[in-house]
C-alpha cells in the first residue's frame, strides 16, 4: 500500500464529501469545501491511494501561533492503518513551518486512542461552550 499526501492538495468537493460521509457515517452533503477551506485554513492534507482520496486534515489557525486540527478523516477500508498519524504528524510538521508554537485538537473520548496515543498531543485542560 502506497499512500501519497499533499500539503494543500488539489481536491474535488464531490469527493471530499464522500471521504467524509464515509469516514464519519453520515449522508453525503453538497458542502463547498474548497470555498470553505481557503477562506479559513493555514492548510490542509488530502491522502491518496491510487489516485482515491483516504484521508484528509484539515489546520485552521489564528494566523499567529496556534493551528487547529479538524476534520481529521480516513475512509473506513484504511483505518487503523496509520494514514490518520501520518496526516496528522505532515500537519504538526507544516504548522511548525508556518511559526505556529502550538497544534490544538479536541475530540471524542473514543478518540483518546488516536489522538493522545498515536499522535502523541498532551492532554490539557480545555472548555467548550455548546452554541
Amino acid at each position: 500500500m502506497t499512500i501519497d499526501d499533499e500539503w494543500r492538495g488539489d481536491f474535488d468537493d464531490t469527493d471530499l464529501d464522500a471521504l467524509h460521509a464515509d469516514g464519519f457515517g453520515h449522508p453525503v452533503t453538497r458542502t463547498p469545501w474548497r470555498e470553505r477551506l481557503e477562506r479559513h485554513s493555514l492548510g490542509w492534507l488530502c491522502a491518496r491511494e491510487d489516485g482515491s482520496l483516504v484521508g484528509f486534515v484539515n489546520v485552521v489557525w489564528d494566523g499567529a501561533v496556534h493551528a487547529f486540527v479538524l476534520d481529521t478523516v480516513v475512509a473506513r477500508h484504511r483505518e487503523r492503518s496509520g494514514v490518520g498519524a501520518a496526516l496528522v504528524a505532515t500537519a504538526a510538521r507544516e504548522a511548525r513551518a508556518a511559526k505556529c508554537e502550538w497544534l490544538h485538537v479536541d475530540f471524542e473520548e473514543h478518540l483518546r486512542p488516536f489522538y493522545v496515543g498515536a499522535c502523541g498531543f498532551k492532554e490539557t485542560a480545555a472548555g467548550l461552550l455548546a452554541l
